[in-house]
């Protein structure tokens, strides 16, 4: 298959468990890093979420083997 990169939002919330410990929301696959800061920067101004972070990372589907995140 190749390379692939894919850009990725991700909000997160206060836990209602846990001693209200921050937990990551499901993450949103976006076509683009600006669509991903966009999406990023809406969630994270979605009530009940406390922040979110936009990014993006490198590999090869097939192999399961990808280089670390880019912020």
């Amino acid at each position: 298959m190749g390379m692939v990169t894919y850009y990725v939002a991700l909000a997160f919330k206060r836990s209602d468990e846990d001693g209200g410990e921050i937990v990551a929301c499901d993450p949103k696959e976006a076509r683009s890093l600006d669509q991903a800061i966009r999406m990023a920067d809406s969630l994270a101004k979605t009530e009940g979420h406390c922040g979110a972070i936009a990014f993006s990372r490198t590999g090869d589907p097939a192999l399961g083997d990808f280089e670390d995140a880019v912020f």
